[in-house]
């Protein structure tokens, strides 16, 4: 408690004990930021890709299902496109808790439905490909045609895609953690500092602060990372 709401190093009450300050209880921020990463960016991972599986397993089913199928599974995309995200996650957590799971499953129920459509759009396409009905009619059912041909020429856009989408599921969690209603205490997480911070915003800005550029630059980096791949494997952006 004696070291609580010390300023960062480059202060002139700053310490190389605590490099990034510490906040009101006095919990060194540097350490808890690299706590609160590993909880963020375990429950943003886990929920991308429990949304990219069944977004993905959705679209493929939609494409080469049939026309009643893809109508089916496209309704129901339609449907949860026009909920507000943010109302559907605090409904939920509202009837399940705020478990580290019930987050990860409602980050997951919130944006499936943008994997689905895309990977619909592009199993259309591949279908029509020479190898697919080559594939269909030595027998090939939709599982075969799935995992053979339609899969593999998927991964390189859903790389990019799931890169670039990263930060937007990270933001998401540190969202409902600054809202309370994510992760809880004592656990750590980057969205939780901000919101334990916001009361000292005057006084020690760094305890809200800190979490809050490294939650920038976690996100400008997959950003960076994620636009290196689209230019590496969109054979277009050569031209």
């Amino acid at each position: 408690m004696l070291a609580r709401s010390q300023p960062p190093v480059w202060f002139e009450a700053g310490s190389w004990d605590h490099p990034l300050g510490t906040d009101n209880l006095g919990r060194d921020l540097a350490s808890r930021s690299l706590y609160g990463i590993r909880t963020s960016f375990g429950i943003a991972s886990l929920g991308l890709i429990f949304s990219a599986v069944l977004g993905i397993a959705l679209g493929v089913i939609a494409g080469l299902g049939g026309p009643w199928v893809d109508r089916a599974i496209m309704t129901v995309v339609d449907v949860f496109i026009t909920l507000p995200n943010l109302l559907l996650l605090l409904c939920g957590i509202a009837l399940l808790g705020s478990e580290i799971w019930v987050l990860i499953v409602m980050i997951g129920l919130v944006r499936w439905e943008a994997y689905a459509r895309l990977v619909r759009g592009q199993v259309l396409t591949i279908r029509e490909q020479g190898y697919v009905e080559a594939s269909r009619a030595l027998g090939g059912g939709m599982v075969r045609v799935a995992l053979r041909h339609v899969l593999p020429n998927l991964a390189s856009p859903l790389v990019v895609i799931l890169t670039l989408s990263f930060p937007g599921v990270l933001l998401m969690e540190a969202g409902l953690s600054f809202l309370g209603v994510g992760v809880q205490p004592p656990t750590a997480s980057l969205g939780r500092m901000i919101g334990d911070g916001r009361d000292y915003l005057v006084n020690a800005w760094w305890i809200a602060g800190m979490p809050s550029i490294v939650i920038v630059m976690i996100t400008l980096l997959f950003q960076l990372i994620g636009d290196s791949l689209r230019d590496r494997i969109d054979v277009r952006a050569d031209g």
